[in-house]
């Protein structure tokens, strides 16, 4: 740890808080470029203009990575000599197609609420990085070291940047990820694992009055087996050994009223409080049988982040994280949460790791999506102090 004296806190505070206009302007120029997961046009943009931002911003190297998915972006910016980095763990894209910008959630500024398609999830965090290394250059402060990755795909997994962030966080001294707080604004020590699977239905169409005999309804056998799984997370939950929650998140099959279904499918998300649990129930769908005669039914893992499960190594940084809060006079806590992440994949690996360095706000995913901008400004500043101090 490195003593931060009282004039370097007061210039960087002073440093984040008169700029709270062009900070405010960085943040509407992010939301303005929409960005969902899996338009590779408007993240490979965003990419860029990220890349641009940290280079002028002193990173030594900054790399754009492209996949089908978009462009992931790592940057390296130097500090003290023989310290190992802190790997500042954030992503680009949102789960709010191209449009909503213009209709469903809109740019507003009421007071300190400040609305947008993904401002609170998650390009308020990435704001709140830029700030704090624009602040610790301004003043001329000395830090650790700094590693940035900023994936593409995180809203649906990081099927592509996963590989990219583990090979990230190698030689780190510890990671901090930027997705939002809980609402009190405490940080997150802990996640839920997350699996995204699908399950697949193939029945037989036949006309639906005619002969329906002859048909097998792909869409009422998927009804029985979403049930049959339903018991089965429910029966998971009774075993003693962690918990698991279940949502069905989108269901297709069929084509018209008047033909017996040959095809359904859903996607499915599981959450899982550890490994053990999780083993089970994924064992437990892989013995799916077909309640007709004549259909079929398939299970396919998508995407799996593991069970983030705090460690005393992640405990330990979250002491020296309120060390440096309590300084500031700030109070800094952290707890679980039920939300998987990129941090998910750091966590497991036994790397010290908290998550929830965003800006408080709510409406995560929803219509009601927002956040405070007061708190934006208090966590670059926290940012800021903890990459000089730690």
């Amino acid at each position: 740890m490195h003593e931060m004296s009282p004039d370097v806190a007061t210039s960087l505070e002073r440093s984040i808080r008169y700029r709270k206009e062009p900070i405010m302007s960085r943040l509407q120029r992010l939301v303005s470029l929409e960005t969902p997961s899996g338009a590779k046009k408007s993240l490979d943009h965003f990419a860029k203009d990220l890349a641009t931002n940290f280079t002028s911003l002193g990173a030594s190297d900054v790399s754009l990575t492209p996949t089908s998915t978009g462009s992931h972006v790592i940057a390296n910016f130097p500090g003290r000599t023989g310290e190992r980095p802190l790997l500042l763990i954030g992503h680009s894209d949102t789960v709010w197609p191209v449009g909503t910008l213009d209709s469903t959630v809109p740019w507003t500024v009421n007071g300190d609420i400040v609305t947008g398609p993904g401002v609170f999830d998650m390009k308020s965090g990435l704001v709140i990085i830029e700030v704090a290394l624009a602040a610790l250059r301004d003043v001329g402060a000395t830090r650790r070291p700094v590693r940035i990755i900023v994936s593409a795909d995180e809203e649906v997994g990081s099927p592509t940047s996963r590989e990219i962030l583990l090979k990230a966080a190698q030689g780190i001294e510890a990671a901090l990820g930027f997705e939002s707080p809980h609402p009190d604004g405490a940080l997150k020590i802990g996640r839920l694992g997350s699996t995204r699977v699908t399950l697949s239905v193939v029945g037989r169409e036949a006309h639906a009055a005619l002969e329906p005999e002859k048909g097998v309804s792909a869409i009422d056998e998927l009804v029985d087996q979403l049930i049959k799984i339903r018991q089965l997370v429910a029966s998971s939950n009774d075993w003693g050994c962690g918990t698991t929650l279940l949502n069905a998140g989108a269901i297709t099959g069929g084509n018209r009223a008047n033909v017996v279904s040959s095809h359904a499918e859903a996607l499915i998300g599981l959450r899982f409080e550890n490994s053990e649990v999780e083993g089970r129930v994924l064992s437990d769908l892989d013995r799916l049988r077909p309640f007709r005669t004549g259909a079929s039914v398939g299970i396919e893992v998508l995407t799996h982040r593991p069970s983030w499960q705090a460690s005393a190594a992640d405990h330990a940084l979250l002491t020296r994280i309120e060390t440096i809060a309590a300084a500031l006079d700030l109070q800094v806590d952290g707890r679980p949460a039920a939300g998987a992440a990129d941090t998910n994949f750091v966590g497991a690996m036994g790397i010290p790791t908290l998550d929830g360095f965003g800006a408080r706000g709510g409406g995560a995913h929803a219509p009601t999506e927002h956040i405070f901008f007061s708190s934006l400004i208090e966590r670059a500043f926290f940012l800021a102090a903890t990459l000089h101090s730690i």
